[in-house]
């Protein structure tokens, strides 16, 4: 019997749900609510993909092949993050309710770090340098997994690098809109999230919007975009720095960066009353908690969870609407070839 939030697929240890087990079975049998992909490339989460390159080097691809053999999905063991995947539907079974069909090529809109996975060919086609991974092989969604049919009129990999980080557009304009937020500070305003979110806010009513970028170059790209009405340089781990380069704290702050350490920053640079959401997988939430603690900072914090309903298809809106953000997406996946 199938359990619609994968319990049936988690090998050890017993009880728990398959983003904390330590293994599942990545069989590719269709279960009655199950759908199954064969695998056509693998899009690793920014935190992930950056502490493998930095650990292994040009044994990357080692690295992500022999996690995925040992644990039967892509959950790195430094981040406990994994990413998504895109693949095309090979099986539905009769009481999945994800409404699927046969040949529809997806993206999974839930988590490597719980999906079923196998990997059949080696990434031999995979050079290690960029974030997305070709890859053959198959993956296991669940009755309460989430996947979008690919779009026709964008390019695969432009897509799955919007779907990718879609909750984060999404959830900051349910945080601006709610708050009535007049200025926001994005923390990684150039990457992709941080873009987005810029743009979601910029929609939501933000009348101040300002990015923090870490270099030069980054700076003139988002300049020129004019996505944000302030860019400013700083190194987003550095609290002090952060609060200079920002000057008046912001009613809303989005961490969007892929490093870890950003958390004081990003409190700092909040007003009292106002809210910080935090995309960034390498966050550490007891040094959020306990770093507003100690600052005596009034500000709630979010945990972006990169759920929203309806996020999908807002975020693809943007990137068909703003050619702004577009332009740093397509930006970034040249610099990356």
């Amino acid at each position: 019997m199938t359990s619609p939030y994968g319990l049936h697929r988690v090998l050890e240890p017993a009880g728990v749900l398959p983003q904390q087990a330590w293994r599942l079975d990545a069989t590719p049998e269709c279960g009655a609510d199950e759908v199954v992909l064969d695998v056509e490339r693998l899009n690793l989460d920014a935190a992930s993909f950056r502490q493998l390159r930095e650990e292994h080097g040009a044994g990357i691809r080692r690295a992500v092949l022999d996690i995925v053999a040992e644990r039967g999905k892509m959950q790195n063991p430094v981040t406990g993050s994994g990413g998504m995947l895109l693949g095309v539907v090979r099986a539905v079974g009769p009481d999945s309710p994800l409404g699927l069909r046969v040949g529809d090529r997806v993206a999974t809109l839930v988590s490597l770090t719980l999906t079923p996975l196998r990997i059949t060919d080696g990434l031999a086609r995979w050079d290690g340098t960029t974030e997305q991974a070709p890859c053959a092989g198959t993956a296991v969604l669940f009755g309460r997994s989430i996947a979008a049919v690919l779009p026709g009129d964008l390019p695969d990999e432009l897509a799955l690098s919007v779907l990718d980080v879609c909750g984060a557009p999404a959830l900051t304009d349910r945080v601006v809109r709610r708050r009535a937020a007049r200025s926001v500070l994005v923390l990684g305003g150039g990457g992709k999230s941080g873009s987005l979110s810029l743009a979601a806010a910029r929609r939501a009513g933000a009348t101040r919007l300002v990015a923090l970028v870490p270099d030069h170059a980054e700076a003139e790209r988002v300049t020129a975009s004019g996505l944000a009405d302030e860019v400013v340089l700083a190194d987003a781990r550095d609290p002090v720095a952060v609060l200079a380069a920002v000057g008046e704290p912001v009613d809303v702050t989005v961490v969007c960066v892929d490093v870890p350490g950003c958390e004081h920053g990003a409190i700092l640079a909040t007003a009292d009353g106002g809210t910080v959401v935090f995309f960034s997988m390498a966050t550490s939430f007891s040094a959020a908690a306990l770093g507003a603690e100690g600052l005596a900072a009034d500000v709630e914090m979010i945990v972006g969870n990169g759920y929203v309903p309806g996020h999908a298809a807002f975020a693809l809106d943007l990137v068909r609407t703003e050619p702004a953000v577009r332009s740093l997406f397509e930006h970034r996946q040249t610099a990356q070839a």
